[in-house]
């Protein structure tokens, strides 16, 4: 890849977790990227351009179902891993740049690829709650509602660490996926 077009990319991304998408100017990524601001028009369009050429290819987290697998049918083992999967792939630094990819000059644009990563592991939790209901591992209950609870509780405590670090919790990501998935597996586990 050419270097200076990745610099642009990198400071684009880099200043939407900082100032946000309509803070920035062509003038700011271009003085980030430490490139003239003509150099910057010579590689892409506009800064849209650069966002969505960003998304494409290497500051998006390309998550498949294919990335869960293979599952073990142990349902707490199978859930940690899913969360740890999950967590590689959605880093606070992914939510940062999410939040700023909602700027509404963006939005129309964004939200399909944002909405790639949640619903890939919704729809793979789906497909695996329903495997453990047939198999008679878990209550019955309505799948889609587990699926996203067990999302929603993923993706909060990334969130948290993306708005606080460690200002609101000190427990690592490892203690975190251990402790609420084994909570999480005793409410909804066939005894």
């Amino acid at each position: 890849m050419d270097k200076t077009r990745q610099k642009i990319i990198d400071a684009t991304m880099n200043l939407i977790m900082e100032k946000g998408y309509a803070s920035m100017t062509t003038k700011d990524i271009a003085k980030y990227a430490r490139v003239n601001e003509s150099t910057l028009f010579r590689k892409f369009k506009n800064k849209k351009d650069i966002v969505l050429c960003a998304m494409e290819e290497n500051w998006h987290p390309h998550l498949s179902s294919d990335d869960f697998y293979p599952i073990s049918g142990d349902l707490y083992h199978d859930l940690c891993h899913f969360a740890c999967v999950y967590m590689s792939k959605v880093t606070p630094q992914f939510v940062k740049i999410s939040i700023g990819l909602r700027s509404p000059e963006l939005f129309d644009d964004t939200a399909e690829g944002i909405m790639k990563v949640p619903q890939v592991f919704k729809e793979v939790l789906i497909q695996y709650f329903l495997e453990m209901q047939k198999s008679d591992k878990i209550i019955q209950t309505d799948i889609e509602s587990l699926a996203v609870a067990f999302l929603s509780m993923m993706f909060g405590f990334v969130f948290l660490k993306a708005s606080f670090d460690n200002q609101l919790m000190t427990v690592s990501q490892e203690s975190y996926i251990k402790n609420s998935v084994a909570v999480f597996v005793k409410g909804i586990e066939k005894v």
